[in-house]
């Protein structure tokens, strides 16, 4: 079980993109106990509407990340409705006055969370998927020697072209709801949210899911009752999901005063031991992009899920097989 979720405050930071929030802070969990020679810390970060709760699929006593002997830290991304985002921020910086984070905010932040208040001095392993496997391409391009390894899960160490584009309709979807008021909204825009999760349905599982007839193994009989269901997933505040939204849209791990939009040389510089696991049939981040990526790492090996998962595949919830996978995976990393 993990230690009680808290919630740390920075005071004034100065971020990436301008803006200065007074108080920023991240809310976050840990499992496990930090070894006296700070050698078993583990960072996992959320993603794109995910909380806290949901990365513990992967950790326990049964699973690679095992608390008895790794210290894990579960730290919520910025803009998720937990740690600091339009929702929980007070005027003038509340809603979509909230300024703009990058995955490059969340790196510094988890940083000085991880050094300064709970002892952490180098990192085992940075994992993430998603939104999570870019910070994880981050910590490991700019704080490269804070860390030992990084597993990206069905992420990119830049936003593709075509992945911004469909981030665009999910955009759209939300602010072209009447109810959505320039952000000043009295209640959510649930027209719009609702545009937003049947754009997810279409993306984030793949053609072969749906031919294979997976979306309804859950006891619906056509399509269109699947995508009616009631528990869709989560539906998060509007503005902490365009916060969210902008972060991934403008993640590029060279965008900074080291690299300067120097892709390639940002990707060599990642000289941690690196596991990069795209999945198969991705429409995000498919694996073309992650060999791209991968050619330019000077320690990095690609492993693709063979999965008809699409992008969720080794999530909460999908593919038991995936998941099985996956663990092993972080135990072989873990173990080099």
């Amino acid at each position: 079980m993990p230690e009680a979720v808290r919630r740390h405050a920075f005071g004034r930071v100065e971020l990436q993109h301008g803006g200065v929030p007074p108080d920023a802070q991240l809310t976050y969990t840990t499992f496990g106990t930090l070894a006296p020679d700070g050698g078993n810390a583990v960072l996992f970060p959320t993603w794109f509407t995910g909380q806290h709760p949901q990365v513990e699929w992967l950790i326990g006593p049964d699973h690679a990340l095992n608390p008895e002997k790794y210290f894990i830290v579960v730290v919520n991304i910025l803009g998720n409705g937990q740690s600091s985002s339009p929702s929980n921020t007070p005027p003038p910086f509340d809603r979509m006055r909230f300024p703009h984070t990058s995955i490059l905010d969340n790196v510094m932040l988890q940083r000085r969370l991880l050094w300064d208040v709970l002892g952490v001095k180098h990192l085992a392993l940075v994992v993430g998927r998603s939104m999570g496997a870019q910070l994880a391409f981050q910590w490991g391009s700019y704080y490269a020697g804070d860390v030992d390894r990084i597993l990206p899960i069905c992420g990119s160490a830049r936003t593709s072209p075509h992945n911004y584009v469909f981030l665009a309709s999910v955009k759209a979807a939300l602010t072209n709801d009447p109810s959505w008021q320039g952000g000043d909204y009295n209640f959510q825009p649930f027209q719009g949210l609702r545009m937003l999760r049947l754009i997810y349905d279409g993306w984030v599982l793949s053609q072969s899911f749906y031919r294979a007839g997976l979306h309804l193994k859950q006891g619906f009989d056509t399509t269109q009752e699947y995508l009616d269901r009631p528990d869709a997933g989560p539906m998060r505040d509007a503005n902490d999901l365009l916060a969210q939204l902008w972060t991934w849209q403008h993640a590029d791990i060279s965008a900074n005063d080291k690299f300067h939009g120097d892709l390639p040389a940002a990707l060599r510089a990642i000289t941690p031991r690196a596991l990069v696991m795209p999945c198969r049939h991705d429409l995000y981040f498919p694996p073309e992009d992650s060999e791209i990526e991968v050619s330019h790492m000077p320690a990095a090996e690609l492993r693709v899920i063979e999965s008809v998962w699409g992008h969720r595949a080794g999530s909460p919830g999908s593919d038991p097989g995936d998941i099985a996978f996956l663990d092993r995976s972080i135990a072989d990393l873990l173990s080099s």
